[in-house]
């Protein structure tokens, strides 16, 4: 059984890409149960999507992932990925990116929220384990793609490209193919190729 966590705000993508991996586990013959705890997203509010495959042949009968089972998160902004971390296994893996998202409170507050001080902060707390966290520079990957609406396929790729997660590339290609509008399954490629060069 592999239990993934994907994790953001409102706006980032990241329902679809928990659609674009429960696909891509579906096309290898895994049974995938996936849910959304959504809440204020479209106010810019934390977004988490539970996906759970059965990689070994298992049945999964929940969606939800429980405390201290996530094998992998996937963090689309660094504060979301330190909120999750009561839910990462021991042995888990959280892979993060490193561009903060503002809430509105930390934009009214006199010291602004940093994304630069959480990624500091997570290193330093996976720092007997440096494996076990995976700094993701979005930005620079997201430009060479041509838009920020990647983030969510720059992140998979990311994440599979370490070998954090049973699929290949190619898997996560034919999933984008499938899941995502046709009209930005090219940019979505180009994301792909710009995360595992």
């Amino acid at each position: 059984m592999l239990n993934v966590m994907l994790t953001g705000v409102g706006g980032q993508g990241t329902v679809l890409a928990a659609k674009v991996l429960a696909q891509a586990a579906q096309e290898k013959g895994w049974q995938v149960r996936t849910a959304e705890t959504i809440g204020m997203a479209q106010r810019g509010g934390s977004v988490v999507s539970h996906v759970r495959m059965g990689n070994d042949g298992e049945e999964v009968h929940a969606p939800l992932i429980a405390k201290e089972s996530a094998d992998v998160i996937v963090a689309f902004e660094p504060a979301e990925g330190a909120r999750m971390l009561p839910y990462l296994a021991r042995e888990g893996v959280l892979v993060t990116a490193t561009t903060a998202i503002q809430p509105v409170t930390a934009a009214l507050s006199a010291d602004p929220y940093r994304g630069a001080r959480v990624i500091e902060q997570l290193a330093h707390a996976f720092e007997s384990y440096p494996d076990r966290l995976v700094i993701v520079p979005d930005a620079a990957l997201v430009k060479r793609a041509g838009s920020r609406k990647v983030l969510n396929t720059v992140l998979l790729a990311s994440t599979i490209a370490t070998g954090c997660l049973p699929l290949t590339i190619d898997d996560l290609r034919a999933a984008v193919a499938t899941c995502v509008k046709p009209q930005f399954v090219d940019l979505n490629l180009k994301a792909i190729d710009e995360a595992v060069l």
